[in-house]
């Protein structure tokens, strides 16, 4: 092996999403959820390269945006490649209000059938994981009981629900 380990970073890990053409229209949605967040630049395709990537001169390349703080670049690549659940992005919400209000903007034009146990598809591929910040207490639980019936509550439902939760826990 050659280097050294740890690698000391230049900069933050930054998810980097591959999408067809929708890089900016999907950052502009996420940016408009989370507070601290904003679209930093976005690069545009030239007429150098175009018989390679086959981009209109003037869209987008890519989009660099932070979400709540956390930079992302959002890439029109092409539709090679798809988003799958085998990555989903975590958000975890303080109160029901907050847990709904984003659901159903994330929701909005995505895949239903992609909704279980708090997760959920947007309408550009991109799977989340909505959560109320109470489920780990619930989960964790030291009585196995509670958290087995929190648990058990928890598979049923697509959007978590707080109030059902802390009903199922309590028995």
């Amino acid at each position: 092996m050659t280097g050294q380990l740890p690698v000391r970073l230049g900069g933050p890990i930054t998810p980097y999403l591959w999408f067809d053409t929708d890089a900016e229209p999907a950052a502009e949605l996420y940016v408009s959820l989370f507070e601290d967040s904003r679209i930093d630049e976005v690069s545009r395709y030239t007429e150098v390269g175009r018989e390679i990537h086959g981009k209109e001169p003037g869209s987008a390349m890519t989009v660099n945006f932070h979400l709540a703080g956390q930079p992302f670049v959002g890439l029109n690549g092409g539709p090679q490649y798809r988003f799958t659940e085998a990555v989903s992005f975590m958000v975890t919400c303080d109160t029901q209000a907050e847990l709904d209000a984003l659901w159903d903007r994330l929701t909005e034009g995505g895949d239903p059938s992609a909704q279980q146990c708090g997760w959920c598809k947007d309408r550009f591929g991109v799977s989340w994981q909505v959560i109320p910040s109470a489920l780990w207490r619930l989960l964790s639980d030291p009585d196995p009981g509670r958290a087995s019936r929190a648990m058990q509550a928890m598979l049923q439902m697509k959007k978590l629900d707080v109030a059902e939760l802390e009903r199922a826990a309590a028995g």
